[in-house]
């Protein structure tokens, strides 16, 4: 197996056209793994990190991709660790063909044990609990190395039916009654619409609009979106996922005023709720964030979608709305046992 480090952002282009063929093929297709995604986060968080991009190749055939980038800590260890970091990105994986799987990490352990040898720890994020993990452990046993998986997170998901009176069966009773209290509430006490945003040349002004709502909902997410390089990651997010037809960027409008947005991804059957957003002095009464909660998967039912996926986060709520959890992993490989 043939194995090409690329060390600089032209790698990135000179692997566009196979990327996401070779994702779509994998066991780890998801949003936050398809090249616009890496390519764009690699952009906008790169300083300090050295990139170390890993394409595997069977008889000329792109089988297998490591996104990876090295990085010296504060403590003074190097690190190798998954484009996409860990608070931004909540799926990461080293992509594989499953037919080549084992002897793609056989060919990136040996790799980085006999040429890349600059480095103290592999620390990989948000590692799916689909990803299996024998293979892996193995081929980095082989080289000598000591591998530890555990439980980073859950994801809390929800497996659509095929109506919305089906979801609503498998709630809770309490929490059917008071989802049901609530939209009833919403609807009869003011003017409620809402809608996703289609038009490029709207994307900018909503893309304000959610910004705002985002702070206005808790510190913690104002801290989140305060750096003008995420504000930047997010705009440019948004602009190649309404392109591919990946954004579902949704508003509530109450009374004609936006209360709540939700920033979600349609891909790969499921819509994925990445952020939100709303105006906890506006309309609180009325429950802005969970009527365009519940209209949303109302919405995913519609289309078809087989899942409804929370992403990381062990909040109430998505336990309230029918989430079921799923788990990713951390995955720390060292030298020696």
């Amino acid at each position: 197996m043939k194995l090409d480090l690329y060390q600089d952002v032209t790698g990135f282009a000179t692997l566009a056209g196979e990327w996401n063929t070779l994702l779509h093929r994998s066991d780890s297709d998801t949003v936050f793994l398809t090249h616009e995604w890496q390519s764009t986060w690699w952009r906008f968080f790169a300083s300090g990190r050295e990139l170390l991009l890993l394409a595997l190749r069977q008889d000329d055939q792109l089988v297998g991709i490591a996104p990876f980038y090295r990085q010296r800590l504060a403590d003074g260890q190097t690190v190798i660790q998954l484009i996409g970091g860990t608070e931004i990105s909540d799926y990461l994986d080293i992509i594989a063909l499953p037919d080549y799987r084992d002897h793609i990490y056989q060919t990136i352990f040996e790799f980085l044990t006999a040429e890349m040898t600059d480095w103290d720890k592999i620390d990989l994020h948000c590692i799916p609990a689909a990803t299996p993990y024998e293979p892996l452990r193995e081929a980095a046993q082989k080289r000598g190395l000591a591998v530890q998986r555990h439980v980073e997170d859950v994801c809390p998901v929800i497996p659509l039916p095929a109506t919305w009176d089906d979801y609503l069966v498998m709630l809770d009773k309490k929490q059917r009654h008071e989802l049901r209290r609530k939209l009833r509430r919403a609807e009869q006490e003011a003017d409620v619409q809402w809608y996703m945003t289609s038009d490029s040349g709207q994307l900018a002004e909503d893309m304000g609009t959610f910004f705002a709502l985002h702070r206005q909902s808790s510190p913690d997410k104002e801290d989140f979106m305060s750096e003008p390089a995420m504000q930047g990651f997010f705009h440019e997010v948004a602009r190649f996922s309404l392109a591919q037809g990946w954004l579902e960027l949704s508003f509530l409008l109450i009374n004609g005023e936006k209360a709540a947005s939700m920033f979600c991804f349609a891909y790969n059957n499921r819509t994925l709720v990445y952020n939100s957003g709303y105006d906890p002095q506006r309309f609180g009464s009325l429950s802005p964030g969970i009527v365009l909660l519940a209209y949303h998967i109302r919405d995913s039912i519609a289309k078809g979608r087989a899942a409804f996926d929370f992403l990381r986060g062990d909040e109430v709520y998505k336990y309230r709305f029918g989430g079921q959890n799923t788990e990713v992993f951390q995955i720390t490989v060292r030298r020696g046992f």
